[in-house]
């Protein structure tokens, strides 16, 4: 389906363009840096999705309408994945009483940050635009960087990095 996008639709989506190679630069380099097994997994998965993500941005941009289709199923599959590692990973470390390595929560609050404010401005850009098949396609990806900061959350409480109250 082809889309034209209004002067301030495209500078939204630009900066979610960048946004978004961000996120990928820093979910793989984390995945380099990470101590934990499980959390280089966890980034890189990520970081194939961030990669989704952009694609569907350059889509976009160039006048297409990205199918999400495909992407909700690879990423279910990505989810299901993941929360059998984190499920494993949760009842091994539930005694871990703040064992963990510091290392890895400084890139787990990074990133959970870094999502925060990711997925707050996908909010600002599908307000803006004016296609409801584009405000679905954005609203996919935010749910998905929604995802993402879930997924570090659920991680850092498992290994005791953080603690709500």
């Amino acid at each position: 389906m082809n889309i034209t996008l209004t002067q301030k639709e495209r500078m939204l989506l630009e900066d979610q363009k960048s946004h978004e190679e961000l996120c990928i630069k820093k979910y793989n380099d984390y995945a380099n840096m990470a101590q934990d097994p499980q959390l280089k997994q966890m980034f890189q998965a990520h970081a194939a999705q961030e990669q989704e993500h952009l694609n569907s941005i350059n889509q976009i941009l160039q006048g297409q309408l990205p199918n999400t289709n495909s992407q909700q199923q690879n990423q279910q599959n990505q989810q299901n994945q993941q929360n059998q590692g984190q499920q494993a990973s949760g009842s091994q470390n539930s005694n871990n009483q703040g064992g963990y390595n510091q290392e890895d929560a400084y890139l787990c609050e990074d990133l959970l940050s870094t999502e925060k404010y990711v997925s707050s401005s996908y909010n600002t850009t599908i307000f803006e635009c004016i296609d409801t098949n584009l405000r679905q396609v954005l609203n996919h990806i935010q749910k998905e960087e929604q995802q993402h900061g879930e997924d570090i959350s659920t991680y850092m409480i498992a290994q005791g990095m953080y603690t709500p109250q």
